[in-house]
């Protein structure tokens, strides 16, 4: 335990200290940052660190094999009625758990938070039945995902301009630390019993069909709620000294121990149901698992404890203090390299990578993963400080975007599309809506534009660009893979005259 704790807090010491270091060398070069903002935001990058370190182990003992176990038990089920239901119950409980979901719940205005949360739960849980019926009747990912991305742009083009961005954002933002691993593992969990050889495949795009249900929902959703303001303005935490630093993350800490306490209880009930009708784990593994809810529970606390309190205040502060002056066209270029570093500090990216080389049996390796990953970051938050910069609507740069994945998706093995689908929504965690929203909604502030047309929208473009990395690196490896095979043939076709010459 104590030597897989270790590996884990050094790969998220790997993962933080690059933002880290960035944020410093901006605060002492470009954008000097009061001193209690740094203390915090160093504060915040510890608690970063070993929260990041106890969720992925927490993770690895309990959400996966619970979710893995559910989706086995599922797919053996010998009435389909059932598993469909539960698929729809199952998705609203872990969207509600969501913590993710309550930043963004908070930003919008007009709607209540509980009618949004819901509406988004809802859409989750309809589309996670979904994804089930896919892979019951082995349906092409593919043509499911343009249908609904089809319908989705038709509703969005007759939807208030206010919504649009805030509807991608939901979808990015529901597949966050709690979501990922459990539906990732019920996904597999799912396929595990088929032995065709698509099952793989279908292991992964769960978590794509998830995300485009909350865009639905709440797309529908403002064609009967109209927004009353057009901004939204946060409360910065100010410190002036390290006491004041200390007593900000104390007063913070007890906010996210209830609202993880609330969010984990459903899931924990729900693995306490399965385990008495299903009397599948014994009891040295019940432990296991038990403990593993435990380290998920502090390493939650810890991390958003750390995001909320330390790395908010920084990211929008930074945001601002950019975009003021002659600084402003530098929003490019310094948002492209901090997106590209901060989607490794995600603590559902580590779950994916690790899900995919497995699943994959180490054709995709994790570090083309988090490769493809770091550059499609990085080109989303570019382009979102485009748009703020010259204020182009979100949809000149949704709708090609969609469509150039969607056609890949024809061109590159099945799996890489499920894999790229996927990672769009884990890659828009907690860093990008306590970090890069705010960064971006602090350079909006700056520059006089309309925080829910111009700032929102980021957490989409960041779920948005990795569909296309990630498929350009399957169209890539499927063409160096043909490439091999036609030389294997020469070869043996030289091969096989060799031997006719000798025989003739």
């Amino acid at each position: 335990m104590n030597k897989q704790l270790k590996e884990k807090i050094k790969e998220s010491v790997a993962s933080v200290l690059p933002i880290t270091f960035i944020v410093l060398l901006l605060s002492v070069t470009l954008v000097p940052l009061e001193a209690g903002v740094m203390v915090l935001f160093i504060i915040g990058a510890i608690l970063l660190i070993v929260g990041m370190g106890f969720f992925t182990l927490g993770v690895d003992m309990s959400m996966i094999p619970m979710g893995d176990g559910i989706g086995v038990k599922m797919s053996s089920a010998k009435h389909r009625i059932t598993p469909v239901i539960l698929c729809f119950v199952l998705g609203i409980i872990v969207t509600i758990a969501e913590p993710d979901l309550q930043v963004l719940a908070n930003q919008i205005p007009s709607i209540p938070n509980r009618t949004l949360i819901l509406v988004v739960a809802l859409g989750v849980g309809m589309f996670l039945m979904l994804a089930y019926l896919r892979i019951l009747l082995q349906i092409r990912l593919s043509i499911l995902l343009v249908i609904c991305y089809t319908i989705v742009f038709i509703l969005a083009a007759f939807s208030s301009n206010e919504f649009i961005p805030a509807a991608f954002d939901s979808g990015g933002v529901t597949t966050g630390p709690i979501t990922v691993p459990f539906i990732m593992a019920f996904g597999i969990g799912l396929s595990t019993l088929r032995s065709d050889k698509d099952s793989s495949n279908d292991s992964f795009g769960l978590l794509a069909l998830c995300s485009v249900g909350p865009i639905l929902a709440v797309l529908l959703l403002g064609m009967f709620y109209r927004p009353e303001m057009t901004n939204t303005e946060t409360v910065p935490i100010v410190v002036s000294n390290t006491v004041e630093a200390a007593r900000a993350f104390r007063f913070e800490f007890p906010v996210y121990l209830k609202e993880i306490s609330i969010a984990l209880l459903p899931i924990v009930i729900i693995f306490a149901i399965f385990q008495i009708i299903s009397q599948r784990y014994r009891k040295k593994r019940i432990l296991k698992i038990i403990v593993g809810f435990m380290l998920t529970f502090i390493g939650l606390v810890l991390f958003l404890t750390g995001v909320n309190v330390g790395f908010m205040p920084a990211g929008e502060l930074l945001g601002e203090k950019l975009a003021q002056g002659n600084t402003k066209f530098l929003l490019i270029p310094i948002g492209m390299i901090v997106g590209y570093f901060i989607v490794s500090a995600e603590p559902a990216v580590h779950v994916l990578k690790t899900q995919v080389e497995e699943i994959s049996n180490g054709m995709i390796s994790q570090k083309a993963i988090g490769n493809s990953l770091s550059i499609g970051v990085a080109v989303s938050v570019g382009l979102s400080m485009f748009r703020l910069l010259s204020g182009i609507h979100i949809m000149w740069l949704l709708i090609p975007g969609y469509a150039i994945a969607l056609i890949l998706s024809f061109f590159v093995p099945p799996i890489y599309t499920g894999v790229a689908f996927d990672s769009g929504g884990v890659a828009s965690g907690p860093m990008t809506a306590t970090f890069l929203l705010p960064f971006a909604m602090g350079a909006c502030k700056s520059l006089g534009g309309n925080l829910m047309v111009e700032a929102f929208g980021t957490v989409a473009m960041v779920a948005m660009t990795p569909l296309i990395t990630i498929q350009i690196l399957g169209f890539h490896a499927e063409h160096k893979a043909k490439l091999e095979r036609r030389r294997l043939k020469r070869k043996l076709d030289k091969m096989e005259d060799v031997i006719w010459y000798f025989e003739d």
